[in-house]
Parts: structure tokens; C-alpha cells; sequence
């Protein structure tokens, strides 16, 4: 069952289009990630789902009951949809027990257990209710902005890019946290973010968004392995594409015949590994005559766990030029050192990727 339906949502601003013909389902229960670049769409659509923007023409449901259409649109304070901004949007004339019981309808000792137990929930200590939000780090601050969405028993929960003020640490430790919370909780959610890496773990589905358009939707892993174009491959993550000649299930490119996940023949087009689907052998002065694809590593970036290398690829036997750079990513610890000669092989198949 699907929580939320989103159908053709069209949205102008003058000459800009700001959506453009946006579908998108929603399961129930599910964490959707909405992802793009900066002017893509995404809080345009995330206010319009809040209510605070509503689409020139389209459809939005939520739970079978329809919220905009052609005849009606539904304002936002009845639509039981739980909305967490950037910033949190503290009241600061209020103290942490009142900005979460704010627009509670119980009162006395009744909502005073409420909001303990609301606090509780976003793990925090009974002691901060009477402090004042310039008193509290930015991760309280997220943390009783999500109490205070929580209190009102919401249908959908929509997060406005609420850990990007954080620092990294904090941030992945906030982002387990709330996944956690609202997964327990059983509240759809919809994150709107720029981060790939927020989107790719915190999603069930996510929904890439590009100049007001909706590119691709699905299972994060499948639109990382399987992205629609160049330009998505490169927006969740490093991404080696090149050309090759497709026949028979086997791409021949500058890596040699590595197999593709799509069998049309004798036709050219764009194939894409991650950087993790390289894989490198130090050669010895011993392997000259060892057949294959060999490199140079002419970059070394260590990150600890794990280093980027940039390798590029040497002359083929018959003499043709390749002079390719790639990107590969190894072990910090056993990672080449710049300089080193390098056998490339590939693992797993190469994606096709689809014509501009």
C-alpha cells in the first residue's frame, strides 16, 4: 500500500519551471529519499506536499484521501503532515518542554507526560525540558524540532535537510538515530538532501530530481549500480565511464572485454564501473610480458580505511595511445604507492548506460 501519490505535479514560477510532470509513489511505512543539485526541484516539491505551495495542475493523495486536484487543495494545518526545517524553527521565547507541547490539545499532567514521553523517544535527558533553545546544540535543537513534529501523531513526516548543519560525526549519529525512530514509530518518511551519501543510507527509496524533473526512482543500491545517464552516475558518487563497443553481452573498451548488463550488438554507446569494481595487481619487473590491461598510478588520495587512486592506462601492444585516466578505490592500508606499475581488472559487469 502506498502512502502517498503524487501525479503529473506541475509547478511555474514567471518563466521558470520548477516541477515538471513530478510522479512519485510512496509505500507506507517507507523512508524516501528526495536527492538533486541545488535549483533541481526538491524543496519546491517537498513544500508542496506540506501544503505551504500548492502545483499549477496535478494530483496529490495521502492515505486515499485526495489533498490538491483540479476542484480542491486542502490546506496545510489539515493535513496531519509533520514537517522539520533545516534550521528546526525553535520557538525561542519558549522552553524545550513547550516548543514540543506547543498545539498538544491535552493540558496538565496529561500533556506534561506526553512530552516527557515525546522526549524520551528522541533520547532526551528530563532534564532539558525547562532550557531555552540558544541553551542546546545543534543536534538537540533537530532533536526536540522532531519531538515537537511527533507530537502530532503526523500520516507522513517530511525532513527539510534537518542534519546538514551538523557536523559529520553528529550527523551520521543523528540521521541512525531518526531512521530508527521513525521506522519504530512505523511514520512514512519523506528527507529531502544534496548529500549523496544522507540519501544512499538513510533511504528505502530514493527519487533523483534534476531541473525540475523526477530522473529515476528505486531502491538506492539499484539506481547506484544501474543509473538512467552520465549525469546521475556522477551525482551519487565517483563513477568511470568511457566508450565502448557492445556485442553479445561483452563491452570492448580501453579495459579490454569486460561483460555488460545489456545484450544488444554492434552498437556503441557509454559504459559505467564505480571505482570499486577496479581492481589493481602491483606488477614486478618479472610480469613485462603479462597480458592484460596495465597502468600507472599517477595519484594516491589516503582517506584511512580507504585511498582513491588515479591510475592511468599504457600504451595497448599494437601501439595505439590510451592515455586514460580512472579512478580506483582500494584499501588505505595496501593501496600502490604513486608511481607503481598496476594490472586493472574488473569485477562484476559493466552498466550501459542510456543515450543523451
Amino acid at each position: 500500500m502506498n502512502t502517498l501519490e503524487l501525479h503529473a505535479l506541475n509547478k511555474t514560477y514567471g518563466t521558470h519551471r520548477a516541477l515538471d510532470n513530478v510522479s512519485l509513489s510512496v509505500p507506507s511505512g517507507s523512508r524516501t529519499v528526495i536527492v538533486g543539485p541545488s535549483g533541481s526541484g526538491k524543496t519546491t516539491l517537498l513544500r508542496m506536499i506540506a501544503g505551504f505551495e500548492f502545483p499549477d495542475t496535478g494530483r496529490l493523495s495521502l492515505n486515499g484521501q485526495t489533498l490538491v486536484d483540479s476542484t480542491h487543495e486542502v490546506p496545510a494545518h489539515q493535513r496531519l503532515i509533520g514537517y522539520v526545517p533545516q534550521d528546526g524553527a525553535l520557538f525561542p521565547h519558549m522552553t524545550v518542554a513547550a516548543n514540543i507541547g506547543f498545539g498538544l490539545a491535552t493540558k496538565g499532567n496529561e500533556k506534561q507526560q506526553r512530552v516527557a514521553e515525546l522526549m524520551d523517544s528522541v533520547a532526551l535527558d528530563s532534564n532539558m525540558a525547562e532550557r531555552w533553545p540558544h541553551e542546546l546544540s545543534g543536534g538537540q535543537q533537530q532533536r526536540v524540532a522532531l519531538a515537537r513534529a511527533l507530537a502530532q501523531q503526523p500520516r507522513l513526516m517530511l525532513l527539510d535537510e534537518p542534519f546538514s548543519a551538523l557536523d559529520t560525526g553528529l550527523r551520521a549519529a543523528m540521521r541512525k538515530m531518526v531512521a530508527k525512530l521513525l521506522a519504530d514509530a512505523g511514520v512514512t518518511t519523506i528527507l529531502v538532501t544534496h548529500d549523496q551519501s544522507e540519501a544512499l543510507s538513510f533511504a528505502d527509496q530514493l527519487a533523483v530530481m534534476r531541473q525540475g524533473r523526477l530522473v529515476q526512482s528505486g531502491h538506492p543500491l539499484d539506481l547506484y549500480r544501474y543509473p538512467e545517464d552520465e549525469q546521475t552516475a556522477l551525482f551519487l558518487g565517483d563513477a568511470v565511464v568511457m566508450p565502448a563497443r557492445i556485442e553479445a553481452g561483452w563491452a570492448h573498451c580501453d579495459l579490454g572485454r569486460i561483460p555488460v548488463n545489456n545484450h544488444r550488438n554492434n552498437s556503441t554507446a557509454q559504459i559505467m564501473l564505480r571505482p570499486e569494481q577496479l581492481q589493481l595487481v602491483s606488477l614486478l619487473p618479472s610480469d613485462a610480458e603479462m597480458s592484460g590491461c596495465r597502468a600507472v598510478v599517477t595519484e594516491r588520495d589516503f582517506s584511512g580505511n580507504t585511498c582513491t587512486l588515479t591510475v592511468e592506462l599504457q600504451p595497448l601492444v599494437n601501439g595505439d595511445q590510451r592515455g586514460r585516466s580512472l579512478l580506483v578505490r582500494s584499501s588505505g592500508m595496501y593501496a600502490p604507492p604513486a608511481g607503481s606499475a598496476v594490472h586493472v581488472s574488473t569485477i562484476g559487469h559493466a552498466h550501459v548506460l542510456s543515450e543523451p
